[in-house]
């Protein structure tokens, strides 16, 4: 029996038809990812399920007794610790704990223990510590006032207290936005343990791959279902995209045929027959409707102008605030090509750290130069919070170009998919997203060398994170990055910096291997305190050692594949400009035979270079495999 039955659902907001008789049901225990464009209506959805909105039409049927839990819109707040608060979450285990202090008949007295009993309301305080624990809190900050902590800290106690429930269906609105990388790997470890349903609305591709049984787009209004994570939802989408244009295709060609043969023959009297035959065939043909693809999301960033090498250094740099230290020794360059992720939880320093490269602060100690040409692009989410509501786009990038004329403006905000209309949209009226690509555009203006990105995909839907991909694949400066999003990282970042401890320091890895990492450390702490902060055996800490060291042994390695990698992309967009100039009719209309030459010439060149590349891949990847194998 399903636990959640969506049966002909239609929803409308402000006249706009969000949902049209789309149907939905999740059986007890599954979970199930929902997708869609900014705006589609994902979190209006589950505002529905929760109850707080009325359908326009349709039902939704929660099973009896089921229990539903999602994570409150507003922050807690309050002198109450973060553990009573999660714990206060459970209205049940309160009451009964409350009532049991006052409580004076015995058969009631006995009633009380007995469901506290079930309930498990003993181990509620490990859970609830537990859980907070995953979410960033040591057991310092989980004993202070809620009010002590900013509003994405908050919001993580509200999604601790929803976890804490262990609801039949649990539902989540962007879980991980106001998460670091730490406590997201956390967080999908987590869901995938959930015994409970689940339906969540994410744009993190790891999470959905990782911790949902099945897909649910919302898309023009209907809502499919797909078995299988967000990479099958992709493979099988495309696949039937491919075959409905195919059939529609063939319809099509068949329709044309018997047209062409109606309208030659319908009015000779020895066709005619015939020709009635083939209109009557022409109309039982089935109508497939072609394939509507929304317009593909695209970014794009300026080109930067070439800086000699080093960008940026470092030699024995110390920052922090008000003459408090955050990070100190610090010792390192960067150069244009550098593509750098910086892995750490929050608070371990790596905004400070951006705000140094970027200009906002300056060093305490040591020195740090670089090119006096040096370009910086700054993109973080807080500068949402200073954008003026009632200007437009358009405002906001004149102000920032003004000696550039009404076409660059508008240009540098079509770069982030920013068209004519919302050019001149209010901010106050533009989507999470929307003022993302226009912090976006801001940021790039100038086309700096070095751009750095502070959680740039926190309200980006999946269509524009893979557009964010793609553009800082294409882009030929340098990348510093500090993002939740493992599969971001995965695809951006060549290098990684861990941030903690007040330093940074190179993470010798790749991404699998920093969860790896977390999850020995994690389990390491918490056997440590099982054991009252007993030593480890020696035989595990040689162990840890050992995969320590194999694991620098490997970077080398690892960083040769990479290259490889890189060198054979680049070659691979070269070649295909020569290809795309050469397959141009009027290359050859309006230019010399010497330019054709030199275009043949330089894709011959390309070519080799990309075989040579591949080369040098291979026996990398080899030589990577064999030194893993030996592990």
């Amino acid at each position: 029996m399903s636990l959640l039955v969506i049966h002909d659902l239609t929803l409308r907001i402000a006249g706009r038809t969000l949902l049209e008789q789309a149907d939905l049901s999740i059986e007890p225990g599954r979970k199930v990812g929902l997708v869609g464009r900014n705006g589609a209506g994902k979190s209006t959805l589950l505002a529905a399920i929760s109850g707080d909105i009325q359908p326009d039409g349709g039902t939704i049927r929660l099973s009896a007794r089921a229990h539903l839990g999602r994570v409150k819109q507003e922050a807690p707040s309050g002198p109450a610790s973060l553990i009573a608060t999660v714990l206060e979450g459970d209205t049940e285990r309160s009451a009964l704990l409350a009532e049991a202090d006052t409580a004076t008949d015995p058969q009631r007295i006995a009633e009380i223990h007995e469901r506290l009993l079930a309930i498990n309301a003993d181990s509620a305080p490990a859970r609830a510590a537990s859980i907070l624990s995953g979410l960033g809190f040591n057991a310092e900050a989980q004993a202070r006032p809620v009010s002590d902590f900013s509003g994405g800290w908050r919001m993580r106690v509200s999604l601790a207290t929803a976890l804490f429930l262990e609801p039949d269906l649990l539902l989540l609105d962007e879980p991980t936005n106001h998460l670091d990388l730490e406590a997201t790997l956390w967080l999908e470890g987590w869901l995938s343990r959930f015994s409970g349903a689940a339906l969540i609305v994410s744009h993190d591709r790891g999470l959905l791959d990782s911790c949902v049984d099945a897909i649910a787009h919302l898309d023009r209004g209907k809502l499919s279902l797909t078995p299988g994570g967000y990479e099958e939802f992709v493979r099988i989408r495309t696949e039937q995209a491919l075959q409905q244009s195919r059939a529609a295709e063939r319809v099509a060609a068949q329709r044309a045929h018997m047209q062409s043969f109606v309208d030659r023959f319908r009015a000779k009297a020895t066709k005619a027959r015939q020709a009635q035959a083939r209109l009557k065939a022409l109309e039982k043909l089935p109508v497939i409707e072609s394939v509507v693809e929304d317009s593909p999301t695209r970014f794009e960033f300026p080109v930067p102008a070439p800086l000699p090498p080093p960008m940026i250094t470092m030699d024995r740099v110390t920052v922090g605030y008000d003459g408090k230290p955050i990070l100190s020794n610090i010792s390192l360059r960067i150069d244009m090509e550098d593509r750098i992720a910086l892995l750490g939880a929050n608070g371990n320093g790596k905004s400070t750290f951006a705000k140094l490269v970027a200009g906002r602060l300056t060093p305490m100690s040591g020195t740090m130069n670089h090119s006096s040409r040096l370009k910086v692009g700054y993109f973080a989410q807080h500068q949402a919070e200073e954008l003026v509501l009632n200007d437009t786009p358009i405002d906001h990038m004149a102000r920032a170009l003004p000696q550039a004329l009404p076409t660059e403006v508008r240009s540098q905000l079509a770069r982030f998919g920013l068209d004519a209309a919302k050019a001149e949209t209010k901010v106050s009226e533009l989507s999470g997203g929307e003022k993302a690509r226009l912090l976006l555009a801001l940021a790039t203006r100038d086309a700096p060398q070095l751009l750095i990105l502070d959680e740039p995909t926190n309200h980006l839907d999946l269509d524009a994170k893979d557009a964010l991909v793609r553009a800082l694949s294409a882009f030929e400066g340098a990348v510093l990055l500090i993002s939740h999003d493992p599969h971001l990282v995965e695809m951006v970042a060549d290098r990684l910096w861990l941030v903690g401890d007040g330093k940074i320091t190179p993470f010798e890895g790749d991404m699998a291997e920093y969860r790896t990492w977390l999850l020995e450390r994690s389990r390491a702490a918490a056997r440590n305190g099982a054991a009252s902060n007993a030593e480890p055996t020696t035989g595990k800490k040689e162990e840890r050692r050992e995969r320590a060291e194999a694991r620098k042994a490997q970077a080398p390695l690892r960083k040769r594949v990479k290259d490889a990698e890189a060198k054979m992309s680049k070659l691979s967009t070269e070649r295909a400009k020569i290809e795309a100039k050469l397959a141009d009719p009027s290359l050859y209309a309006n230019a010399s035979g010497d330019e054709v030459t030199k275009l043949t010439t330089k894709l011959a060149a390309i070519k080799k270079d990309e075989e040579q590349a591949e080369e040098e891949w291979f026996a990398a990847q080899g030589a990577l495999e064999e030194a893993a194998s030996e592990e």
